[in-house]
């Protein structure tokens, strides 16, 4: 296993070692802080005084009727399709031009989602910060009540862009495969690890939760235990997932990029042996990755029944790797909802433990309260 020095890439540049933050309260994967009220820049430069998110408590009795239900509490959002970055293994249709909602049309979809009983976003592209109305979009589902976690490749992080996700309360998720500028490359199709290691240096006062993403494929499987460590001593909590290819239409096969199933297995394996990740939710996520690469059946996947995915065009499907079935411009949820193929989405569930959490992570915080109670804020 390679060693980061000092610690130190293998392209040479400092990793410089910021103070671990202290895990005062608890998260799933998507955290809610205690309401208080705090000032909020907006982009004409003024400053408004506005309500922080409101509890988990406030969160889920919001929700109350959709988990006795099984109707969704979260929806994935690709808040754009264009990404600049080409990784190996996303097989999403990004970069062909396709419609992308204006603010006004995403606020008032969103805002009936609310009212149906949504109360958490993860909001990704393509790559998010390529939107310049990012910001406001992020403000408006705030202010709806939702609960965000923005999913980024932390190549376009600024220090006034981290502030103001910062009074916004937003949740960050920064994808990291590897520290080796080459294999970066190799992996994202891009040398941007550079930006990424300094956009992560800008957070080391992030407020609020912050986890680092890691998919385990060939390419980087020896280095996993260095990424971990790196997301560990900058406060960061680590994901780490495995590379998935023919999961409908999520996931694309790379040669470069596909492993063998029993020495996939063994990364995750010794993470658990070595206490590598912190207690709770993420761990169990870990768990199941074992189970899946042992080739036994895990829990079913809970998407199109607690989660959605949306596209930037308002299209909705269970999850990124099925089909969508009806725009939210067009159709109502509770239509949408009636058109999903309940034996298409167990079939899909039945053959991966999906790199994504969002399709299982309100399902196994259901069945795992004990676990997503454990997990800290930071570690």
């Amino acid at each position: 296993m390679r060693s980061v020095a000092g610690p130190r890439g293998k392209n040479g540049k400092s990793l410089s070692k910021t103070a671990r933050q202290p895990s005062s309260s608890r998260i799933m994967l998507i955290h809610i802080e205690r309401p208080h009220h705090h000032m909020t820049g907006h982009s004409n430069g003024h400053s408004t005084e506005m309500s922080e998110r409101p509890s988990l408590h406030r969160a889920l009795w919001g929700g109350l009727m959709n988990l006795v239900l099984r109707r969704p509490l979260l929806a994935v959002f690709q808040v754009n399709l264009r990404c600049n970055s080409s990784c190996g293994y996303c097989n999403l249709p990004l970069n062909v031009g396709r419609y992308e909602m204006s603010r006004q049309e995403i606020q008032k979809v969103f805002a009936g989602l609310y009212g149906d009983g949504l109360r958490f976003v993860f909001v990704q592209g393509g790559e998010p910060l390529l939107r310049r109305d990012l910001l406001d979009i992020l403000q408006d589902l705030v202010e709806l009540g939702f609960h965000l976690t923005l999913i980024t490749n932390g190549t376009k992080l600024t220090s006034r862009l981290v502030q103001q996700l910062d009074d916004l309360s937003v949740s960050l998720s920064i994808s990291l495969d590897t520290l080796d500028r080459i294999e970066y490359e190799r992996i994202r199709g891009a040398d941007q690890l550079d930006e990424v290691l300094a956009g992560i240096d800008l957070l080391q006062r992030y407020r609020h939760p912050k986890f680092l993403t890691c998919i385990v494929s060939e390419v980087n499987r020896d280095e996993i235990h260095e990424v971990v460590r790196f997301a560990r001593e900058r406060g960061f909590l680590p994901i780490v997932g495995a590379y998935h290819w023919d999961v409908g239409s999520y996931g694309k096969q790379d040669a470069t990029l596909m492993y063998d199933r029993q020495q996939a297995r063994m990364v995750f394996e010794r993470l658990l042996e070595e206490d590598a990740l912190p207690p709770g939710y993420l761990r169990q996520y870990t768990k199941d990755n074992v189970t899946w690469l042992r080739g036994e059946a895990l829990e079913p996947c809970d998407a199109g029944r607690y989660s959605i995915a949306i596209d930037a065009s308002g299209n909705v499907a269970p999850c990124l790797s099925l089909p969508t079935v009806g725009n939210l411009l067009e159709t109502s949820l509770s239509d949408i909802l009636a058109r999903f193929d309940r034996q298409e989405i167990r079939h899909c569930s039945d053959r991966s433990s999906c790199n994504r959490v969002d399709g299982r992570v309100i399902g196994s915080v259901l069945r795992h309260p004990i676990a997503a109670w454990k997990t800290p804020v930071s570690w």
